[in-house]
């Protein structure tokens, strides 16, 4: 495959440490075999590669793939009937959920992340009903989907050994129910059989398969709820031994603090820090009810933390204490979870929610988040989340050529002072409409709202006509289900976080404790 040049008025290749973006105006992309050969004016690749094809884009912004470091399904909870709760009352509402084929689901959410500039996706899997086989087929049908899209995609499959409804044993959350209910309740269970060795089973068995080399195989321990301490160290192990990053659920509620509080008589933080999993291999999701401590402790040991600005306030988490972060140089990368604030997966929305909540009152400028350090949540410090780590992230030599093209003057019609640097413009004005194509390892997967490897308006045709049937014998039964217990997690959590004193984390948006 020979050379070919990308061209833009202006390329954005990253954000440096002192969060300075470097921009080369009236510049290009020399890319061969899906990495980077070369970056620079467009008139010196030009010269340097004579006679390569070129795609020019005259008046557009070239920047790196984005990022979604945090992401679990297509169609989405509240498209299923499932409003938005706090978290813990929220799995109970998902019991409603329809069944649908992973393949289109996840199709679906590849849709709205690509044409948002998403290039590369940590999709964290879990929560499927059926035997090892199920689960590995529907495992197998997610990669699929990412492999004939042209996306990215580092994959997990959550690990759960314990608590999976309530923040207590399955069997003793079952004994609390009246007996007609409790009997359904562990039928609900039983029909989620894996056991920890099926986990890590499933983990080989999609490594060895190795599908697409546009997706990487990681692990992940759902949360400090759902994982004993021997199933923690083994997946730490795991971990270590293939060489391969975790992504863990952590302090997403006051309920989830107070649980760490309750099973380690310390945090959820310091507990995994004793039994040594914190590290650059880590990264945590949420994170939202660390406290000082927690967060010196994970800027010590290099923890990368994943910030979900609009799960965290749709599902009423609180407000993660993101400059304390930056403050200390900590990768904090940049995930819409479920769905975004506007319930889609749009990427340049959840980089504007990141950029506008943290704007806490006062006039010390380093006191709230700038552009360019969004950019580089959803770029190089996303990837860094994720099993291809440096390989992606910026547009540098040596690196996958994952770009967007960014059409400005689309952006910014009618007017837009010049006085105002590209990247906040680019930030605060851009929309998925502007987004003109997308290139994934050099190949272009999106141009001018087309998909060039599958065929959109079939896919949602096809996910329509499957939802659009009546709801099976099971979905009826987990409706019913979700009826009948909601009441009773409610009662379960009344109280549940009052021992650990007011709900106030260690930051909020205009206060500090």
């Amino acid at each position: 495959m020979s050379v070919s040049l990308t061209t833009a008025a202006w390329v954005v290749t990253g954000v440096d440490a002192a969060s300075e973006p470097h921009v080369v105006a009236d510049g290009g992309v020399a890319h061969e075999d899906g990495r980077i050969v070369a970056v620079g004016p467009a008139e010196d690749l030009r010269r340097a590669y004579p006679g390569a094809p070129e795609a020019r884009h005259p008046h557009h912004a070239m920047i790196p793939g984005l990022v979604n470091s945090h992401h679990h399904l297509g169609v989405t909870p509240f498209q299923h009937g499932a409003p938005d709760y706090a978290l813990e009352l929220w799995f109970a509402a998902r019991l409603s959920m329809r069944d649908i084929d992973p393949y289109l689901d996840t199709l679906y959410s590849a849709f709205e992340m690509i044409s948002s500039g998403v290039t590369t996706v940590q999709h964290i899997q879990g929560w499927a009903t059926g035997n090892y086989d199920q689960v590995h087929a529907s495992a197998r049908s997610v990669l699929a989907a990412y492999r004939d899209i042209g996306m990215r995609v580092s994959y997990c499959y959550a690990v759960r050994e314990q608590n999976r409804f309530v923040y207590e044993d399955d069997e003793a959350f079952c004994r609390r129910l009246a007996p007609d209910l409790a009997q359904d309740m562990r039928a609900y269970f039983a029909a989620q059989p894996l056991e920890f060795a099926d986990y890590m089973a499933l983990f080989d068995a999609l490594r060895a398969a190795d599908e697409s080399p546009r997706a990487r195989i990681q692990l992940a321990p759902a949360n400090l709820h759902w994982m004993t301490d021997d199933g923690l160290l083994a997946i730490g192990e795991k971990a270590e031994a293939a060489g391969v990053p975790m992504h863990m659920h952590l302090l997403e509620t006051p309920y989830q603090k107070e649980y760490a509080r309750r099973r380690t008589g310390t945090t959820a933080v310091r507990h995994l820090e004793k039994l040594g999993l914190l590290g650059p291999r880590m990264t945590l999701g949420h994170g939202v009810w660390m406290t000082e401590e927690d967060i010196e402790i994970t800027a010590h040991t290099g923890t990368c933390v994943c910030h979900n600005c609009s799960s965290n306030f749709r599902l009423r988490s609180g407000v993660l204490p993101l400059m304390e972060f930056v403050r200390r140089g900590m990768r904090v990368g940049l995930g819409i979870d479920e769905a975004g604030i506007n319930e889609d997966r749009d990427m340049l929305q959840e980089m504007r929610m990141a950029l506008t909540v943290h704007r806490v009152p006062g006039m010390d400028h380093d006191a709230v988040p700038r552009a360019a350090q969004v950019l580089r949540m959803a770029s190089e410090h996303g990837a860094m989340t994720t099993a291809f780590g440096a390989e992606i992230g910026r547009l540098e030599v040596g690196r996958r050529m994952d770009a967007v093209l960014i059409d400005h003057a689309s952006a910014t019609y009618p007017y837009q002072d010049t006085d105002i640097p590209l990247l906040d413009v680019l930030i605060q004005r851009a929309r998925s409409r502007d987004v003109h194509a997308v290139l994934i390892e050099g190949e272009v997967v999106y141009r001018e709202g087309v998909f060039t490897n599958v065929d959109r308006s079939d896919a949602l045709a096809r996910i329509a006509d499957e939802l659009g049937r009546p709801r099976s014998a099971a979905e009826r039964a987990r409706q019913s289900l979700r009826g009948r217990v909601f009441g009773e997690v409610e009662a379960f959590y009344d109280g549940y976080a009052d021992a650990a004193g007011p709900r106030v984390p260690f930051y909020a948006p205009s206060s500090r404790i």
